[in-house]
């Protein structure tokens, strides 16, 4: 048995990636003036700068003044903060820079140029450089994508179903009935003869199987395992003759004794796969989500749930661990007062932030009733995580689209371990 090398990513780090290119992928430009630049690590940056201002220079033909002094800026921009590095990072870098127009939109010349630099989850491999009316993010998106994939084989006589695990997600891909005789009480010759059919046929059947095995995980999705498992002793037959492909057969990482097979097989023998794959991502959130609701019910003081509150905990230093879904579309707004340095806070959904932000913006200060006020917003993770950062803290993002996931969203999508009970 092998056991798979899992590259673990950061989950808050993966969070804000997905976050910032859904907003990238929505911004537009006016005219073709949005420059997106992927640079791998074993791209010497000087060249990389003479190539920036060779573009500089054609962007002088540029016919409308607007977007050619966009174009040049955000180029100046981009070149600038380039000569801040010696070298490329060891996975490279991506910038987007470009005109953008304000927040809710704003009449033609109001445009700034903003500039995001990011670091990609894997190593770039090909250089990019585009100037568009939009950005061009599709790349780094790729590679959110999880290359850990698990396959799994629920095998009996009867039917067989194939599995995948990806990420936070287990796929049932399809099920297949083997057609197979089942065994029979005939005497005399026709015992043997109905026995020879019935080997051919199961024959015929594990061939079957093992070619949709391949297909499956070697042509459509390069496993980095195999879990096989079954009631009986057909897996355990299908393996000893080696119907598996080679590489299959090298890859097996647990041979699994479950009560059914198909697709009910492949969802028990992922329950029973725990100690095989604890360093699968979908393993370590459904652990995580047990133990909280665990110490919950147990009612021992080490565990909570609701945002507020563990806030509170947060920056009295009790809390260990904030498990927050994915899909919380929470922000805090700040509005502060110039003057008087008043703070008021706010914790809102998404879709209200702009209106209520506008709303406060437009009111007096209630300490010193001055108008002189600034707004800042944040996503409600980014927040948790400055605050565990200052504490000690870890945030761990769970995907809310999963059944543990929905369970951490029954009560507030928010939950959290603590160092100790803080009402002892």
């Amino acid at each position: 048995m092998v056991k798979p090398k899992i590259e673990k990513q950061d989950s808050v780090k993966l969070y804000k990636l997905r976050n910032m290119l859904e907003e990238l992928s929505d911004k537009e430009g006016r005219g073709t003036e949005l420059i997106s630049l992927y640079v791998p690590p074993k791209k010497a940056l000087h060249e990389v700068i003479n190539n920036l201002r060779e573009e500089q220079g054609t962007a002088d033909n540029i016919k409308s003044d607007l977007t050619r002094t966009h174009v040049v800026d955000a180029l100046s921009r981009v070149i600038q903060r380039l000569k801040l590095y010696k070298t490329s990072p060891d996975k490279g870098l991506v910038m987007f820079c470009g005109a953008l127009p304000p927040e809710g939109g704003g009449p033609i010349g109001s445009e700034v140029i903003k500039l995001y630099e990011i670091e990609p989850p894997k190593e770039l491999q090909t250089f990019l450089y585009r100037c568009d009316d939009h950005f061009h993010v599709d790349l780094l998106k790729e590679m959110l994508r999880d290359d850990n994939m698990i396959g799994f084989l629920a095998i009996d006589a009867k039917d067989a179903g194939w599995g995948l695990l990806r990420g936070n997600k287990l796929d049932v891909l399809s099920e297949t009935s083997s057609g197979v005789a089942g065994k029979h009480r005939q005497g005399g010759q026709s015992a043997r003869r109905f026995e020879r059919l019935r080997e051919m046929e199961l024959n015929d059947y594990y061939n079957r199987v093992a070619h949709t095995t391949r297909e499956y995980f070697i042509d459509i999705y390069p496993v980095k395992g195999l879990i096989v498992s079954g009631p009986g002793p057909t897996k355990e037959t299908f393996l000893r003759e080696n119907y598996l492909e080679y590489r299959l057969q090298n890859n097996i990482l647990a041979t699994l004794d479950c009560s059914y097979a198909g697709s009910e097989g492949v969802r028990e023998a992922f329950a029973k796969a725990q100690d095989v794959l604890t360093d699968y991502r979908m393993v370590e959130e459904k652990k995580m989500v047990e133990k909280l609701f665990g110490d919950i019910h147990f009612s021992r003081g080490l565990a909570t749930y609701g945002l507020n509150e563990i806030i509170d905990l947060m920056k009295r230093n009790v809390v260990e661990t904030v498990l927050v879904t994915d899909d919380t579309n929470l922000r805090k707004i700040d509005i502060t007062c110039r003057r008087c340095q008043n703070l008021q806070t706010e914790i809102l959904e998404r879709p209200k932030v702009i209106p209520r932000l506008q709303q406060l913006l437009s009111q007096p200060c209630p300490g010193c009733k001055s108008m002189d006020l600034e707004s800042t917003e944040r996503d409600i993770v980014d927040y948790l995580d400055l605050l565990a950062g200052q504490t000690g803290a870890k945030v761990e993002v769970i995907t809310g689209s999963t059944e543990y996931g929905a369970m951490l969203s029954s009560i507030g999508k928010v939950g959290a371990f603590l160092r100790y009970n803080p009402n002892q």
